[in-house]
């Protein structure tokens, strides 16, 4: 009745407006939109997915071509019910969630949800954008088209594949390992990486080596300049040529002995290129270099500043730029920075990376003109921090290169007593033009070169032989681990940052004052297991090869259940073999030295998914724990408000770490810093 009378209405009433209904993920977002927007629309949010498989079981029918079966969670019952009423009375449903395969997926079960599927075509339209502006809504509008199945499909393999694996492979290492452990098919793979270079450190054996410089000043110049030793008699020296102190202060004695003399100058141009606008890889390894955000944080903060219309779609392995956007930077470089700073034509971008299938834009301000001195986002620091990185980086890429001159001098040494020659190279560099530096300054120190002719004597003022020792690879920091997976093609850009919470938050790493990743007891035990028994769900070869295959199925090239199917039999079969074969991890009864302080009995050493704790030999009658204190929590003291418990390293229900008393909840102390540090900030523990 409803339709009919809405075809009566547009045939018969020309002052009629169509009841549009714009459904997207966040409210945010629908208030951005809602502004340009006029009369007939109403802009709601779904909050989210409104559909998931249920966290009870499987709720994968593996007998019947792996068809998933989802439900409508409670949380979000409320807001079906009242979007279906907002739906029944709209004569158009748009479904605008975000362009990825995610967002796809979403404005998919909207259909279901919501039974739009038995509506005409005409009546549910499908618009995706790039950038909340007003010119990218208009232009979506014009544009609707039907819901990519493909790119549905796509999502769905991936989910249907992780639950299998996380499904089936949990109770493997209850069984086997630990209770309440889990497993996933991309965090084993990063858990990996993590542990793999863990070992390489334990395996690293340090070698020493020595390196000799000398410190020159012309005569009549205040300009010294360090010249390191290359070569003795013309061969060019190895690392380890000087391997101990008593080759190097031989050396030393030679060169404190010998004449020196300018032998070569060479002065050549060098030219910088900016780097390409930001990717969703780049931007959180940046984030976490420049600005100390986890990739998690970095991601919400842009999230939050693409619904607001700020910047373009934050999850993109694309570096192509609008010409809008183009056009925009040159007009604000060349009113701000004057002629010398724009270039002649836009600078394009190469997307390198091989994962690029959702290619768009790369992430950039969506209005080049508001420059970060003009941001204004509810006084938000974090936000004006991370939206000026973006601004700055797009600026850089569109302005010319930066111009340098490099003085490269060589300088030979004579020792005629010791028969021996010696050849010494000092360079420095300085700025002819900074180019994109203007805006985006990159590291490193201009050295001035003094004045000098070939065939010049020099003097030595001092010699400098300095001792090195080879040195492990470093651990993975976060914007390591997110280069590696997206080198590897582990992952999508949607991925990196749940990853690498996941594998905190489940305490299979943690992070060192460095802020990198060390795996913990739990995780090399679970990494020891996966890595015997299920090689290839930790191996980075076939983990990327199913990102391939997932891609396929988005580019509709296969079918998801064949994908799935592939994968399924032989893991189903080793799975089974494997929990009949394979001995659990037996760990022998570990007696402490101390006594529990309720009852007076012995206290044991035992082990939980957080990690070692000692438990009372008296349980259960009596069940007093107590943490063991790291070798960094011993040092840490005892508790500033009560004096009586111990400072411990704790994780709050996000996986975020910060500091506590022991005797909590009798004492409820707890500080995101750490003591020592002077901007201790009080935190609530219950977050």
């Amino acid at each position: 009745m409803r339709q009919m009378h809405s075809a009566f209405s547009v045939l018969h009433a020309p002052h009629y407006t169509l009841m549009k209904l714009v459904i997207v993920e966040s409210p945010t977002k629908a208030k951005t939109i809602s502004k340009f927007l006029g009369k007939g629309y109403q802009v709601e949010s779904s909050f989210g997915h409104i559909r998931d498989l249920p966290k009870s079981k499987l709720a994968i029918d593996i007998e019947h071509n792996f068809e998933p079966s989802y439900i409508i969670p409670v949380k979000a019952k409320k807001r079906v019910t009242q979007l279906k009423k907002d739906a029944a009375k709209a004569d158009v449903v748009i479904l605008a969630s975000d362009e990825d395969r995610e967002g796809e997926a979403i404005a998919y079960h909207l259909t279901e949800a919501l039974k739009l599927k038995d509506r005409p075509a005409s009546e549910v339209q499908r618009i995706t954008f790039h950038e909340i502006t007003q010119t990218a809504i208009e232009e979506a509008l014009k544009h609707p088209r039907a819901i990519n199945e493909a790119l549905v499909h796509a999502q769905q393999a991936r989910r249907v594949l992780d639950r299998l694996v996380g499904y089936k492979l949990s109770p493997f290492l209850w069984e086997k390992v630990m209770k309440r452990l889990s497993a996933g098919r991309v965090q084993s793979v990063a858990l990996r990486l993590i542990c793999d270079r863990e070992e390489e450190i334990k395996k690293f054996i340090a070698e020493e080596y020595w390196t000799m410089s000398a410190l020159f000043v012309k005569k009549g110049s205040e300009i010294s300049m360090e010249a390191n030793l290359v070569a003795v008699n013309e061969k060019t020296l190895g690392k380890f040529d000087i391997p101990t102190e008593a080759a190097a202060h031989i050396l030393e004695d030679q060169l404190s002995t010998s004449i020196f003399s300018v032998a070569k100058i060479e002065a050549r141009e060098s030219k910088k290129n900016p780097l390409a606008p930001f990717t969703t890889s780049t931007l959180q390894q940046e984030g976490s270099k420049k600005l100390r955000f986890s990739a998690k944080q970095t991601m919400a903060i842009a999230q939050g500043l693409y619904e607001k219309g700020l910047i373009t779609y934050m999850r993109t392995d694309s570096v192509n730029l609008s010409k809008e956007s183009l056009d925009g930077a040159k007009k604000w470089i060349l009113e701000n920075l004057g002629e010398q700073y724009a270039t002649d034509t836009p600078r394009a971008f190469k997307t390198k990376s091989k994962l690029a299938q959702e290619a768009h834009e790369a992430i950039r301000p969506t209005n080049p003109a508001l420059s970060p001195e003009l941001f204004a986002i509810n006084d938000d620091p974090k936000a004006k921090k991370l939206y000026e990185l973006i601004w700055r980086r797009f600026m850089a890429s569109q302005l010319p290169q930066a111009v340098f001159k490099t003085t490269s001098i060589e300088i030979k040494g004579i020792n005629a007593a010791a028969h021996k020659t010696f050849g010494l190279r000092a360079s420095g560099t300085v700025t002819v033009f900074d180019g994109f530096q203007k805006i985006m300054p990159t590291s490193g120190e201009e050295k001035i070169m003094p004045a000098l002719q070939e065939g010049e004597p020099m003097h030595a003022e001092k010699i400098m032989p300095i001792q090195h020792f080879t040195e492990p690879p470093a651990r993975y920091d976060e914007a390591g681990l997110i280069k590696v997976l997206e080198e590897h093609g582990i992952g999508r850009p949607s991925t990196y940052a749940p990853t690498i919470s996941t594998i905190q938050t489940r305490n299979y790493v943690e992070k060192t004052d460095q802020r990198r990743f060390k795996p913990t007891e739990i995780g090399e035990a679970v990494n020891t297991m996966l890595v015997a028994h299920f090689p290839q769900i930790v191996d980075v070869e076939f983990t990327a090869k199913m990102e391939d295959e997932f891609d396929e199925v988005a580019e509709g090239h296969k079918q998801w259940q064949e994908v799935i199917r592939a994968f399924y039999g032989p893991f189903e079969k080793n799975l089974e073999q494997k929990m009949k074969e394979v001995p659990k991890i037996e760990r022998a009864l570990e007696v402490s030295d101390e006594l529990c302080a309720l009852c007076g009995k012995q206290m044991l050493i035992k082990y939980s998914r957080f990690g070692k704790f000692l438990a009372c030999s008296g349980f259960p009658e009596c069940r007093n724990t107590k943490k063991i204190l790291t070798e960094e929590e011993k040092a840490l003291g005892k508790c500033p408000k009560c004096n009586q418990g111990d400072i411990v390293k704790k994780k709050s229900k996000r996986g975020r770490s910060f500091y506590g008393c022991s005797r909590y909840p009798d004492c409820d102390w707890a500080s995101w810093k750490k003591p020592e540090s002077k901007e201790e900030e009080e935190v609530e523990t219950t977050e």
